[in-house]
């Protein structure tokens, strides 16, 4: 299998693989049933072991159940992973109820993680969002002053705008931006993108197939439970129009011998080298073709082609970006 390159995370930060993997769907976030934990940590390392260092988790995914399972998969082997960690959201079952940012709950939070991961120290922490409800100095400045204690390594923010970024970084260095990122979801191009790169940001880029519709395995309609439903990109005349525009990735993939999917991870991993797709799997089975992802070339035609018919406001419908 072939191992992944590094990039540094950031203006001089430190060396992480530039493809991350997320833990998230390993454990049962919206109330689903909990994937093979035994698979789950296999797959973790294995993907160590192909030089996959960045693990993406949030202290709110399956209620610690995540951090749980991470750190399982990690014992004995903490100099070979790069552990980022979410935190602020909150939820009651699988209901979200909102954000607590406040110090005094960070400082709360970031203990119960540590203990979870088995780990003395958080290579990365961030606030899974910021809604204002607490001063950005705050929140900023509190990771701050866990980093001095020695629990933090780097900090990091998501889901937030340009302004918020630059307000973020003149309080401490950022190191990266975790932010939705697909030829589905472009917006971030205009301004948000740009900034990180004059800041060097690193961006860590999750929803490279924005929610399966770039897989090319997607039909219309959905079944009654899936997730995605719930979002109108995949309501009605939406999703029948928005899987027509997803044919081309098709045939292109299949032009190439490779997957859509693979496409669409290899378009986001061309877009720029501070730029990491972040591709979430619970299963080793994947980790091969998503690796092989990173070694698609795309010529300057074939990405105009891309940008051309996937161009910002070409997939109807809003997503996880615009709740």
């Amino acid at each position: 299998m072939t191992t992944i390159k590094k990039i540094a995370l950031g203006k001089n930060g430190p060396l992480v693989s530039k493809l991350g993997l997320g833990c998230m769907r390993m454990s049962p976030v919206w109330g689903g049933p909990k994937n093979d934990e035994g698979e789950s940590i296999a797959t973790i390392r294995m993907a160590l072991d192909s030089g996959i260092n960045f693990l993406n988790t949030g202290d709110f995914y399956g209620s610690g159940h995540n951090e749980l399972l991470v750190g399982n998969a990690i014992k004995g082997r903490r100099d070979d992973a790069f552990i980022s960690v979410k935190f602020g959201g909150i939820f009651y079952g699988s209901r979200w109820l909102g954000l607590d940012l406040r110090p005094i709950a960070i400082k709360n939070f970031i203990n119960y993680s540590l203990v979870r991961l088995g780990i003395d120290t958080i290579d990365l922490y961030q606030p899974c969002r910021l809604d204002n409800s607490v001063p950005i100095e705050d929140v900023i400045g509190t990771i701050a002053d866990l980093i001095k204690d020695g629990k933090v390594r780097y900090i990091g923010v998501s889901e937030i705008t340009a302004d918020q970024l630059r307000k973020a970084n003149s309080i401490h260095p950022i190191a990266a931006l975790e932010i939705g990122y697909s030829l589905a979801d472009r917006q971030i191009e205009n301004d948000l993108l740009p900034t990180a790169k004059e800041l060097g940001i690193g961006v860590v880029a999750f929803a490279n197939t924005a929610e399966g519709l770039l897989t090319g395995e997607m039909k219309a309609p959905l079944a009654a439970g899936s997730y995605q439903n719930h979002f109108s990109r995949f309501q009605g005349e939406n999703l029948i129009r928005n899987l027509h525009k997803v044919e081309l990735l098709k045939e292109m993939a299949k032009a190439k011998a490779c997957t859509p999917a693979q496409l669409a991870i290899a378009w986001v991993n061309t877009q720029d080298e501070h730029i990491m797709p972040l591709v979430s799997m619970s299963r080793r089975s994947r980790l091969p073709e998503n690796i092989k992802a990173m070694e698609i070339q795309l010529t300057a035609d074939e990405m105009h082609t891309l940008n051309t018919h996937f161009s910002p406001g070409a997939i109807l419908g809003g997503t996880y970006l615009q709740r």
